[in-house]
């Protein structure tokens, strides 16, 4: 996606320009939109892999050491580097920045799930067998809502992180506001640019954290005192 802007000149180059948040209305919410699709899409996606991912851990333990090496890994890997070894295959497209934030999601969310589903009291597993609970039945009935917290964490931790990562596929023509933030530095360093850019990445990484609390306070009011 391509941002043409237009915006009256401002001698005195301030921070903030209420005249260039009206004149680039359009532009700013395209990218915005752009943003937060990109982050939900990453963050959903690298969601279905990791969970799978650190049940396999979790009952696997050989396997813990290696998924989570891999993507401690992946990790460590220098987003613009990542981004440049991807594009020559995937193109310089939206799959190109979902792929990078995906890989770079799934250790923030594995990691935490796994930890959730490793503070799940001995005895409360016991008894879940006990009960008859097979494997699975006691997954879905014990371990997971019991690792709310966890899961939580590593989702509120793998948003705020995608939020900040998405403004680096400006280098693919993909970065949301970081379209904005790049434009502005390009343009003699035009500070309202940067700074509407930069302010609605902050905001919509608070909202976004703010967003996943609410809604599991709503769905597992059981977990609330564990939530922070």
């Amino acid at each position: 996606m391509s941002f043409r802007l237009s915006y009256r000149a401002d001698p005195g180059n301030p921070w903030f320009s209420w005249q260039y948040v009206r004149d680039n209305s359009d532009t700013i919410l395209a990218a915005l939109r752009e943003h937060a699709s990109l982050t939900g899409r990453a963050v959903l996606i690298a969601a279905l892999i990791a969970l799978p991912l650190s049940v396999a851990a979790y009952w696997f333990r050989p396997l813990a050491g290696p998924i989570l090496g891999v993507t401690g890994v992946i990790y460590t890997i220098p987003s613009l580097a990542l981004f440049a070894f991807i594009a020559p295959y995937l193109g310089t497209g939206t799959t190109t920045v979902l792929v990078g934030l995906v890989l770079y999601a799934l250790l923030l969310i594995v990691r935490n799930v796994v930890a959730g589903l490793n503070q799940v009291p001995p005895e409360v597993r016991e008894a879940a067998e006990g009960m008859g609970y097979g494997r699975w039945g006691r997954l879905f009935r014990i371990d997971l809502p019991l690792a709310v917290p966890g899961i939580l964490t590593g989702l509120r931790l793998a948003t705020v992180s995608t939020v900040a990562l998405v403004t680096v596929g400006v280098l693919v023509g993909h970065g949301g506001l970081g379209q904005l933030i790049f434009a502005g530095f390009q343009n003699n360093l035009y500070k309202a640019e940067i700074m509407t850019g930069t302010v609605l990445c902050v905001a919509l990484a608070i909202l976004l954290d703010l967003l996943l609390v609410v809604v599991v306070r709503l769905f597992t009011p059981w977990s609330a005192r564990g939530v922070r």
